[in-house]
């Protein structure tokens, strides 16, 4: 059988760098190739100016648009370059875009990073703009990879959790038994905080290792002021993003004490936040021994991996590695699928994740 070859492209809310992956399905899943794209930082302000409302932002919003398509499509020119493979081997490309704003409450979210362009620019067809079909279902459009993790880590007779440590934290809860349905929700911030709290301070685009809050001490105050956000309470399904955790957030909460934290102490508890939200929500699921499978650019922050083994000492806790696939191309490959999953007509959201109607086709096709 010869398998049919997709690309996959993610762009998160670290705003680090575009993931992209060559992958095929049949009769297997196999990576074939990968390659990190790095975000300018010129087009990183952007993004970050367009997280919020300002003067202007229609036409800042198309320019982007189409500047992220053009840079999508040369992460797809350097993919095949170095990997060998021709464009005309590829089936499809999956992109999921870089997303602007996340508004589950009012029922949009809005990716950009031009399909057409990718499309026109690499000459494969590219699928596209995979999250509003779930909102018009009546779900949250987030998280989405659960259905991706369930086909590819699901083991029958084990328990496990997904943890995705992205610029948001999510977990996928894939039970062992059959009967029981697929579980996933963001749980609050990953990296975002702690990667805009370097950079204001250090320059630095993350904290390697964990290694500037490890330096520090966590802060009980600070970190019970940060935890009584309303989104923690919510039950879900539920996602969030940028609009919810941002340094303006965190600012507010480090003026209302008269002392402030020295820098590294609100780096320690920033990761203490991340930490403590994600083992609250493991926890609360009542697992026996879970084993906890790490992806994205937080699986490699060893400072973060302690203080969650810390908060659940019987969980068993690794990376996706241990499962076939290592865990910075995770979300990448899962792109990759939902192409190929809208192109053969079969759903790839989960209404029991998302809180939609039912399961549904995500995305729209650009042909090549």
């Amino acid at each position: 059988m010869i398998p049919d070859y997709f690309i996959g492209l993610m762009s998160g809310t670290s705003l680090d760098s575009i993931d992209a992956v060559i992958v095929s399905f049949t009769p297997e899943f196999q990576l074939h190739a990968s390659h990190t794209h790095l975000l300018p930082a010129d087009l990183r302000q952007q993004i970050l100016t367009l997280n919020h409302s300002g003067p202007d932002e229609i036409d800042q919003l198309g320019a982007l648009d189409i500047a992220l398509g053009r840079l999508f499509a040369d992460a797809v020119k350097e993919l095949l370059a170095s990997s060998g493979f021709s464009a005309s081997q590829i089936r499809a490309i999956g992109s999921h875009g870089q997303t602007i704003r996340h508004r589950p409450e009012l029922h949009f979210s809005l990716q950009i990073g031009d399909p057409a362009n990718i499309a026109e620019r690499t000459g494969i067809t590219t699928v596209a703009d995979f999250r509003r079909r779930d909102l018009a279902a009546g779900g949250q459009g987030a998280p989405l990879v659960p259905a991706f993790h369930q086909a590819l880590f699901g083991q029958v007779g084990q328990d496990r959790v997904v943890v995705n440590l992205g610029g948001m934290a999510n977990i996928t809860l894939l039970p062992g038994n059959d009967d029981q349905a697929v579980l996933g929700y963001d749980t609050g911030p990953g990296n975002v905080l702690m990667d805009a709290w370097i950079r204001q301070h250090q320059g630095r685009d993350y904290d390697r290792d964990g290694a500037w809050a490890a330096s520090g001490q966590v802060q009980p105050a600070l970190l019970e002021a940060m935890l009584s956000h309303p989104y923690f309470q919510r039950l879900p399904p539920k996602s969030t993003g940028r609009e919810a955790f941002d340094l303006p957030w965190l600012q507010q909460i480090l003026n209302a004490p008269v002392v402030q934290p020295a820098p590294e102490d609100t780096q320690a508890t920033l990761l203490e936040l991340t930490a403590a939200s994600l083992a609250r929500a493991i926890a609360g699921h009542k697992l026996r021994q879970p084993q906890l499978f790490l992806c994205g650019g937080g699986s490699h922050n060893r400072a973060l991996q302690r203080r969650l083994q810390h908060h659940l000492p019987e969980a068993r806790i690794s990376s996706t590695d241990a499962l076939g696939l290592a865990p910075d191309w995770v979300e990448a490959a899962a792109f990759a699928w939902f192409a190929m999953r809208t192109l053969e007509g079969q759903t790839s959201s989960l209404a029991a994740v998302t809180g939609a109607r039912g399961d549904r086709i995500l995305g729209a096709i650009y042909p090549a």
